[in-house]
């Protein structure tokens, strides 16, 4: 059975051996206006890459999603993978000595997972046990470890070589990975994908009419929460004057 949930994971080793080459912040590759971006033309590509994937394949599914799925159902939908995203975030900050944090996120998921049948109903946000949203990267980041390039993914899209490290590790700590069922598990990260982006519809129409390069609108946007999520909502002056 172990076998059989990790076959699906060994492509994952690539990326890990790729960005811990970026990690070391080589920057000769050609010129480049962004110190933050020396790989802006490769990422380019690969973000028109999933911008059209995104408008013939995941934004329809989205839009259809959003249509035929009831409010409710949508809300519980949203809130089932939230309680299983709270695991890692219990862990996460747990990993970053943030312990009362952490038995909230643990509370969070003991109270949702039962009175609110199985996280579909979060209970524990009318409890008041605070939703901290951790994960592997901010954990690195906590630890010292810088953000590395910016590099888009394929498919994934914003990131950077510590959160494309991070995404492994939190790929070993969403509860999802352990189901056995290859139909089961598949089906579920499916639904998930499509339920984040129809959740998003409204900003990506913002971004589509305010934005005048769409490209440097996410990048920016996903560096400066990173650079947010790291320092708990306070970072330092001077990550936004570099």
């Amino acid at each position: 059975m172990i076998l059989n949930r990790d076959k699906g994971r060994l492509p994952l080793l690539l990326p890990i051996l790729l960005l811990s080459v970026l990690l070391t912040g080589c920057t000769s590759i050609g010129d480049y206006r962004d110190p933050r971006d020396p790989l802006e033309s490769f990422n380019r590509t690969v973000y028109k890459f999933n911008d059209g994937l995104d408008e013939m394949v995941i934004k329809p599914l989205s839009k259809g999603y959003k249509a035929v799925v009831p409010v409710p159902v949508d809300t519980g939908i949203t809130n089932f993978f939230g309680n299983l995203s709270d695991v890692g975030s219990a862990v996460n900050n747990l990993l970053q000595f943030k312990l009362q944090r952490a038995a909230t996120d643990a509370g969070r998921v003991m109270v949702n997972t039962t009175l609110g049948m199985l996280g579909f109903i979060d209970v524990a946000s009318n409890m008041n046990l605070e939703k901290y949203g951790e994960d592997f990267g901010q954990t690195l980041g906590s630890w010292g470890f810088g953000s590395g390039l910016y590099i888009v993914l394929p498919v994934l899209g914003p990131s950077s070589g510590r959160d494309a490290i991070g995404r492994v590790f939190d790929w070993y700590l969403d509860p999802v990975t352990y189901v056995e069922s290859d139909t089961a598990r598949n089906g579920l990260r499916i639904l998930k994908a499509v339920d984040q982006r129809a959740d998003l519809l409204g900003a990506s129409r913002v971004m589509d009419a305010a934005a005048l390069d769409p490209y440097e609108f996410v990048r920016d946007a996903y560096l400066q929460k990173r650079n947010s999520d790291v320092y708990d909502g306070n970072p330092p002056l001077d990550l936004y004057q570099e």
